[in-house]
């Protein structure tokens, strides 16, 4: 039965049977960092309004300090918001050309081709990076300036996709990275990193790239730059086989985007992708539509044309997958549902020819007796009516042999005309002891078989005003009321023609000791009701 209901599990809700462990664990992370996102980019505006503050109280004639400030903002910023990234790239120029600071002027026009090209703006970028003379750059602006250009053009590559002019553009990208790798010191993060993207950009992708490698499992590295090398590294696992490994590191790198507070960032992007063509589209979307937030929320324009062309269709997946789930799920549950009805229907027809096998054969109730064992707990209140009928039909019988003596007794006095005899006989019936006898019986019954009612009724009431049986009481009215409640007699009439009360009273007192409850009154009547009986059956 298990295994039954675990493969129906797996066919409703699409399992995936074939998903590593590290990959879904790797996913979850990534889920719990979604949910977790504005933590990170909490402190990293907190670390921006520090230093915004500190530049406020800069005097405006101390360029060099509002210069490194402006620097730092500029960092903050350049990966985070393209609109606020440009704003400090305006002000590092506007001090380099009040300070007629050439290397600066050119370092500050590298920093606003970044964030030019981060946002989509190909002539703008190669415009502001071809103002740059690099021969007067130092070593490290340099290196900065010919991986940009590499970038740039491997974008615009990848943007233009054609026979035409991608070569030429890669060509010219692997040209510049060789003059980064060149420039950069050996080693260093810089130059494995480059040597990493020239051999992604030759198309030399059979092999992964060791040096991507290297970063990842021996160098201590940044939030960012454990996502960039990640994200590169992914690109080398594009056959089908590899498809768990991609989606690790597509998911490693989307985790330290966000730790790091990218919104320009391609990850989360192509995690989406991916995902979506592995069927997944309910991460599909999520992933997808959080790499569409981050783009509007950094401004970067092309990504948010590309973004927007897949996510109507892996949202329209989303749906129809959602809705043929709904479909499936319909299907098994009214298959169930009519499985478990006709089952029940089973059960009910040996129920009743059980019983009616009962009362014909003795002999045939004897041998099953364990049968009887097994289904005895199925019904509470069958146990009650059958120890209240075996009872009460003993008292029935006296009264009826009591009857029986009494009209041969009037019949004998009224025969030999001794009439004031039968008077007599008839005032020897005591009704009122007859009552207290039959409350007597009720009360030694019920107790046989709610032996903890009267102890469970009063922890629903406050000590002082707990109701417990006198001396030479089994039970009082107040506990008769709630007892034969408790036996499924609710109607108030009923009761007080039980106990010879008026309906009214038979009111008061309900309402009376309600009112007392520990319990709301509409909660009262169903901890009375849930008060449990003793197993008669397994007694015996």
């Amino acid at each position: 039965m298990r295994i039954f209901f675990a493969v129906l599990f797996m066919v409703c809700f699409g399992y995936r049977a074939i998903a590593s462990p590290t990959t879904d664990s790797l996913l979850n992370v990534l889920k719990t960092e979604l949910a977790n996102k504005k933590q990170y980019d909490d402190q990293k505006e907190a670390r921006i309004n520090g230093l915004k503050e500190t530049l406020a109280t800069i005097s405006k004639k101390d360029y060099s300090s509002q210069y490194n400030i402006s620097v730092k903002l500029y960092e903050e910023y350049k990966v985070y918001q393209f609109d606020s990234a440009y704003v400090y790239t305006q002000k590092l120029l506007n001090i380099s050309l009040i300070t007629n600071d050439i290397t600066k002027q050119y370092e500050s026009r590298i920093k606003l081709g970044f964030i030019l090209l981060s946002s989509g703006m190909f002539k703008e970028t190669f415009d502001c990076l071809n103002q740059i003379n690099s021969r007067v750059l130092n070593d490290s602006s340099r290196l900065e300036y010919y991986a940009l250009k590499a970038r740039a053009y491997s974008d615009l590559a990848d943007y233009n996709n054609d026979k035409y002019y991608t070569s030429f553009d890669n060509q010219s990208a692997i040209k510049y990275l060789d003059s980064a790798i060149q420039s950069a010191k050996p080693e260093s993060f810089e130059m494995l990193m480059h040597l990493g993207d020239r051999q992604l950009i030759s198309g030399m992708t059979q092999q992964p790239s060791l040096d991507y490698i290297r970063l990842l499992d021996h160098y201590n590295l940044t939030a960012h730059q454990r996502a960039m090398v990640a994200t590169g590294l992914s690109s080398f696992y594009s056959e089908a086989s590899q498809k768990d490994e991609r989606i690790k590191l597509l998911t490693i790198g989307a985790i330290n985007d966000i730790r790091s507070s990218t919104k320009e960032t391609l990850a989360m992007f192509k995690l989406g992708e991916l995902l979506y063509h592995d069927g997944d589209y309910i991460d599909a979307y999520t992933f997808i539509q959080q790499a569409m937030d981050d783009a509007q929320y950094y401004g970067a324009r092309l990504r948010k044309i590309k973004i927007a062309a897949v996510l109507p269709l892996v949202d329209a997946q989303k749906i129809i997958k959602a809705e043929n789930e709904k479909n499936r799920f319909l299907i098994y549950f009214l298959s169930i549902a009519a499985v478990s009805l006709l089952i029940t229907l089973i059960f009910f027809i040996v129920f009743i020819q059980l019983k009616r096998l009962k009362a014909k054969e003795k002999i045939i109730e004897e041998k099953n007796v364990l049968l009887e064992k097994i289904n005895s707990k199925l019904n509470e209140d069958t146990h009650i009516k059958e120890e209240y009928i075996g009872y009460f039909f003993n008292v029935i019988s006296g009264y009826i042999l009591k009857l029986e003596k009494l009209k041969r007794s009037v019949e004998r006095k009224i025969s030999t005309k001794k009439y004031d005899d039968v008077l007599l006989t008839v005032n020897e019936i005591n009704i009122k002891k007859e009552r207290e006898t039959l409350f007597y019986t009720f009360d030694h019954v019920f107790l046989k078989i709610f032996p903890n009612f009267i102890t469970m009724f009063n922890s629903l009431l406050k000590k002082e005003d707990q109701i417990w049986p006198k001396d030479n009481e089994v039970l009082n009215t107040d506990l008769r009321i709630f007892a034969l409640m408790r036996l499924g007699i609710n109607d108030n009439e009923t009761i007080a023609n039980i106990l010879e009360y008026s309906v009214n009273t038979i009111y008061v007192y309900k309402m009376r000791i309600k009112a007392k409850a520990l319990v709301p009154n509409d909660q009262f009547e169903h901890k009375i009701m849930a008060i449990k009986a003793v197993d008669i059956l397994s007694k015996n």
